[in-house]
């Protein structure tokens, strides 16, 4: 799309005398229009005085001065190239020693001249909570409610909470604070951004794309899963609440609030978790990954059901998804906080609750802990996944991106918190049921402990019927947040990359998408599916995107350069980061994140399902497929010294040196006629 920037470089001149024809002559410039009306496109101004928020004068030393009162004295201010920059000093030399107050008529005058675009203007955000709910909605994702519970007891319950916090203000933060506002100052998707950063780097936008995608495949399938669970739901005895169904085996034991003399060994099995296994997944059907099975059309249909909600909820764009996040976004925390007063109430909750917050100081000398701290907390903000710089690039140029980084981080570490309360009130129900320790009943983790630990204990509790429907509702709502987020980032770095191609095509492309995606879930919808998930949630996402993330970091702070991004920070916010931030993005995010990297490929998981032990040739696969996104990057760096132009000096050159923004916010340029 061509871009035609419309600027005045030439000054009126005006004397005492002749104020009023000079002013005749510039109302009939713009169009005739009364003083100190507005032309929509290139409008110029005339006043008797600067805008409120633009008192402040243009001299050498500060550069030029825009109406709001920020300055863009930057070199990487938006909209400034070289020929922003000959304009606005013929006009400073043009007023000479003028002050910038304005005079009386006859006087000084003061003109204000928009820089504007022609281009398609950018969609923004109805409303301020449309965003931040959105941007909740993406955080605070399944993973919050099974993962933080488990890894918590696992690693000292309450004293887990100090590294928690220090790698959450040491690490996550920081690096939530810096997607925010590099999307709402470049207002771009995660592959064309890079242009105005450090061109070599642009691989890093195609990376994310492909792991989003990969992510796509397998986390809907949950979804899929819950959605079944809600529809067998709608009877007055749940179907995981007894053994007399045609998929259970001798070694079902019902557990019900009235069967106490039933006896619990090592080789029983609960309702819940033979619906979960042979009814649901069916993974006593299929041997292994070398061995799937055929496909549950039933599952295949739930996730139909999914991916459309998905499609008619982002089509539109954020318009739309922003108004679904209103109900998807806050039901979870309603239904919350009735699990959790209906928890509470429960026999045995306490012992639950002293279980998930009793310190056990002596593991924080372990390294692991650190390092599931550290990992959970990137995963539960999701920085390098491209959705918080599609967000915050529908957001106005001058939004406070720092409060929301605060807000949105902290609302999504408290709800990690408050989920461990009304998941651990009710294993600790469990236990006292089962006459066992809490330790052995909250034995599994991931999406086990919801379906089948949670799932019984909910068939134990008087009206479960109703419980059970809005817990996998706020199952399958938790999910779909995280799922327009991870799909809207893909959809806007394709758009603003291929705006020609896909601006006016963005349903048919939405579509398309999501087709691919549905494609590609289906491996995780055979017998063995579940297999499937478990392999691209160990290798796929993990450690590809913490190095996409490490190298997004480097490229920031020590290539475009700190003191840029703060400039553009202060351009945006009307100050600059301190030096907190400062050394956090340059040095401890970079350690943070090598520090998970190392730790990863230094104690490789010991990738386990059910009773299912991964054979060595699923970790090559595995990596090969978190390999094959991360590529990328090497690949483009390659493509771009080798396609540029000059000696490689200067092709390297240009590699690593931003281009101008060209953004859809306005400039404005204020200046003093004489």
């Amino acid at each position: 799309m061509e871009t035609k920037d419309m600027m005045m470089t030439s000054m009126l001149t005006m004397d005492k005398g002749e104020n009023e024809a000079g002013k005749d002559k510039v109302k009939e410039e713009v169009g005739g229009d009364e003083e100190g009306t507005q032309q929509e496109n290139g409008r110029l101004m005339l006043s008797d005085s600067v805008p409120e928020k633009g008192t402040k004068s243009l001299n050498s030393s500060s550069g030029q001065q825009v109406s709001n009162g920020f300055t863009t004295s930057t070199p990487q201010s938006p909209k400034e190239g070289p020929g922003t920059e000959a304009s606005s000093g013929g006009m400073a030399s043009a007023q000479g020693g003028g002050t910038g107050s304005s005079a009386p008529l006859g006087g000084f005058r003061t003109l204000v001249v928009q820089q504007t675009s022609l281009e398609r203007p950018r969609e923004t955000w109805s409303k301020k909570m449309d965003f931040l709910l959105s941007v909740i909605g993406y955080a605070v994702d399944l993973g919050n409610v099974w993962r933080f519970p488990y890894i918590c007891y696992q690693n000292g319950g309450g004293a887990f909470l100090l590294p928690y916090m220090l790698m959450a203000v040491f690490g996550g933060v920081p690096l939530f604070y810096m997607e925010l506002a590099l999307g709402q100052f470049h207002r771009s998707g995660c592959i064309s951004i890079w242009k105005h950063i450090c061109p070599i780097f642009k691989g890093i936008g195609f990376a994310i794309c492909i792991i989003a995608l990969y992510v796509a495949f397998y986390y809907n399938t949950i979804m899929a899963w819950a959605l079944y669970y809600l529809l067998s739901s709608f009877r007055s005895t749940l179907p995981w609440a007894t053994c007399n169904n045609e998929w259970n085996t001798h070694s079902c034991h019902s557990y019900m609030y009235t069967d106490r003399n039933v006896s619990w060994t090592n080789s029983s099995t609960s309702p819940a978790e033979e619906f979960y296994t042979r009814q649901v997944l069916q993974v006593h059907l299929s041997e292994g990954l070398h061995q799937l099975g055929s496909v549950s059309w039933q599952l295949a249909l739930c996730l139909l059901f999914i991916f459309t909600i998905v499609y008619f909820s982002i089509w539109k764009g954020v318009k739309t998804s922003g108004k679904v996040v209103w109900v998807t976004a806050t039901f979870p925390y309603l239904v919350l906080l009735v699990l959790l007063v209906r928890g509470a109430t429960l026999p045995g909750a306490w012992r639950g609750v002293v279980f998930y917050l009793k310190p056990d100081w002596e593991k924080l000398l372990s390294t692991t802990v650190w390092i599931d701290a550290a990992a959970q907390i990137f995963f539960s903000l999701g920085p390098g996944f491209g959705v918080l710089l599609a967000f915050a690039s529908y957001n106005p140029f001058h939004n406070n991106c720092y409060k929301d980084a605060l807000v949105t981080s902290s609302v999504n570490c408290l709800t990690s918190f408050l989920s461990g309360f009304v998941i651990f009130t009710v294993l600790g129900y469990m236990a006292e049921m089962r006459h066992q320790d809490v330790g052995a009943v909250a034995k599994d983790a991931g999406p086990s402990l919801l379906f089948i630990i949670y799932a019984e204990a909910i068939t134990n509790m008087p009206g479960a019927t109703f419980f059970a429907i809005i817990f996998f509702l706020m199952i399958i709502m938790l999910g779909l947040d995280s799922t327009f987020a991870g799909l809207e980032g893909v959809i806007t770095a394709m758009l603003d990359e291929f705006p020609n191609l896909l601006a006016k095509r963005r349903e048919w492309f939405v579509l398309g998408l999501v087709c691919v995606c549905y494609l590609g879930a289906l491996s995780t919808l055979t017998n063995g599916g579940a297999f499937v998930v478990k392999l691209f949630e160990e290798y796929a996402t993990g450690p590809a995107v913490i190095t996409v993330v490490l190298l997004e970091v480097i490229a920031v702070s020590w290539f475009y350069g700190t003191n840029r991004f703060c400039n553009d920070i202060h351009l945006m916010l009307g100050f600059y980061p301190g030096w907190f931030w400062r050394i956090c993005w340059v040095a401890i995010c970079p350690c943070f994140l090598l520090f998970i990297i190392i730790s990863f490929l230094a104690f490789p998981p010991d990738v386990k399902l059910f009773h299912y032990h991964y054979p060595p040739w699923t970790t090559v696969l595995g990596y090969c497929i978190g390999v094959s996104s991360f590529i990328c990057v090497p690949a483009y760096m390659v493509y771009y010294l080798l396609s540029a132009k000059g000696t490689f000096k200067q092709r390297l050159l240009k590699s690593i040196t931003p281009e101008p923004s060209s953004n859809q916010h306005r400039d404005f340029i204020v200046t003093n006629a004489i």
